[in-house]
């Protein structure tokens, strides 16, 4: 009889189990230290694709998306096999290239289970490990980390490494892929960790299930009213106009979400209540809170804490109007035998009309349904609604300028100059492309081998 801890989050440590630990990576097979794959616009690349069963214990990833604004002096297909992105600032002239500042709401993660033909996590790459509306900082909770650059912190399409640690069992496969609604590459460094298992999970084995959702805005019936003011004090007693974070039909326990809200009318964006309803909840349901910041544990609004379960990964005091909250119910999951639906008020009554966008997390058993997602376009973060000054304003509004010959071919020289560049880094591009490609056979080729020793 076996003796020993039974329970907790580090007992497994305990214990020697028959598994086969394994990998897979964007590691340069050629032994060079080009480690990263080069995804290319509108294509879906399998990161890994594994015959189980197993679990993945650890995802790892970190990215790089630039837009090229002019030409560079330096040549692409010699930067390429030095250093994936130029760490030159723009003021000094070698190079002319900004990040784009949506890209983590445009590349999708997409991971199948068995036999499915729909993925059972799918969100925007950013919003899955908890970086929402594109703006990383730093998150530290047990599930999700985020360490982002300093630099780079707190912008839109900033740099930072991303970590999951979600337990994510499978029986017959698990395909982990990345899918680029851009229309240009990004640069896509992984690690994909995973253990292999001689005998089948059991039949009570739940799947991780993921899902981003937004409403741009939510319908409230009062934006233009303060949040806590007397004439915000209006019943809700159905929670139907509620926003929902989560509803699906199925047997599992829900374990938490990320929230992003876009606040613009300079008040508070919360005191919406959490409503949960489960297998067929009418009125009230099983699990009713009391106001937006409380259900992430935080009280008198969000403070910029982040704790291992609950916080803010990113505080409206540090960008005002946006707001980041996340909480897990890892040590308190929700179960469900049926039906899950997980809502929250939009300010009390659902009064406000503010943009919502969620990450739901959750585990339960197969078959599950199909899940959806918006098109790219209604993906993007909003702006402040600042008209931006372009260059054609600029031109319009500056004196007229009698151009010297000299002047008219240096400006000849700059655009020939830029063609060539970006002719150079197309072609270099493309070949990156083709070896990504390459790449991608060659993980599934080297998992089946391992999956082969042990059997």
């Amino acid at each position: 009889m076996a003796s020993g801890p039974f329970g907790g989050l580090l007992a497994g440590l305990t214990r020697v189990q028959e598994a086969r630990s394994a990998r897979a990576s964007s590691w340069d097979p050629s032994g060079r230290n080009q480690d990263y794959w080069v995804i290319p616009p509108g294509e879906s690349i399998v990161l890994a694709e594994l015959d189980g069963p197993g679990c993945v214990t650890h995802i790892w990833m970190t990215q790089f998306c630039r837009r090229v604004c002019g030409p560079s002096l330096l040549d692409p297909a010699s930067v390429s096999q030095t250093v994936p992105i130029l760490e030159i600032h723009n003021a000094l002239g070698l190079n002319w290239e900004t990040p784009d500042p949506d890209y983590y709401r445009k590349v999708l993660v997409k991971i199948y289970w068995d036999d499915q033909e729909h993925p059972s996590v799918l969100a925007p790459l950013g919003d899955f490990f908890c970086i929402g509306h594109s703006v990383p900082g730093n998150v530290a909770t047990i599930p999700f980390t985020v360490s982002s650059r300093e630099q780079e912190r707190h912008t839109f399409g900033g740099a930072a490494a991303l970590n999951c640690y979600l337990q994510m069992p499978f029986n017959k496969r698990a395909r982990i892929e990345v899918e680029n609604q851009n229309d240009i590459p990004y640069g896509q460094y992984f690690y994909i960790d995973y253990e292999l298992y001689k005998q089948p999970l059991g039949v009570d084995v739940a799947y991780l299930h993921a899902q981003w959702r937004r409403e741009k805005p939510c319908a409230g019936w009062g934006p233009d009213i303060q949040v806590n003011s007397p004439e915000a004090n209006v019943p809700n007693l159905d929670g139907k106009n509620n926003y929902v974070i989560l509803d699906v039909e199925g047997r599992g326990h829900y374990i938490g979400c990320n929230l992003s809200v876009t606040h613009f009318q300079g008040s508070w964006w919360g005191e919406g209540d959490d409503m949960i309803f489960i297998d067929g909840d009418t009125w009230p349901p099983s699990l009713h809170g009391t106001g937006s910041e409380d259900y992430f544990g935080h009280a008198w609004g969000m403070q910029t804490n982040a704790y291992p379960m609950n916080g803010s990964a990113l505080h409206e005091s540090v960008m005002p109007g946006y707001q980041v909250s996340y909480r897990f119910h890892l040590v308190d999951p929700v179960r469900f035998s049926r039906h899950i639906r997980v809502t929250m008020e939009h300010g009390h009554a659902n009064h406000l009309s503010d943009d919502w966008a969620s990450t739901a997390y959750w585990y339960q058993t197969l078959p599950s349904k199909p899940l959806s997602i918006l098109p790219v376009e209604d993906r993007l973060p909003l702006r402040p609604a600042v008209a931006p000054v372009t260059a054609h304003d600029t031109a319009s509004a500056a004196p007229a300028i009698v151009l010297t010959d000299e002047m008219r071919a240096m400006r000849a020289a700059q655009q020939e100059r830029d063609v060539r560049h970006r002719q150079d880094r197309d072609a270099q591009l493309e070949r990156r492309m083709e070896d990504t490609r390459r790449r991608a056979q060659l993980n599934r080729d080297q998992a089946r081998q391992i999956r082969a020793l042990l059997r």
